[in-house]
């Protein structure tokens, strides 16, 4: 039995593609890939503050790293 697609809402791709962009920005700042994303996993709820707060992905980034 084939599994239905579950769609997302565009607030919902909105945070994805905007923690996509500050993975880029914390490999930048030194980290790996992995790291990267394992930190934004283990900190997503934060992340989703900052994203709502209104941070760039840049400014984000910035804070996860000092």
């Amino acid at each position: 039995m084939a599994k239905k697609k579950e769609e997302l809402d565009e607030e919902t791709l909105a945070l994805i593609h905007w923690c996509i962009e500050v993975e880029g920005f914390l490999v930048k700042g030194g980290a790996t890939v992995e790291q990267a994303q394992e930190h934004i996993e283990e900190q997503i709820e934060w992340f989703t503050d900052q994203f709502y707060d209104g941070l760039t992905p840049e400014e984000a980034a910035k804070e996860a790293l000092a």
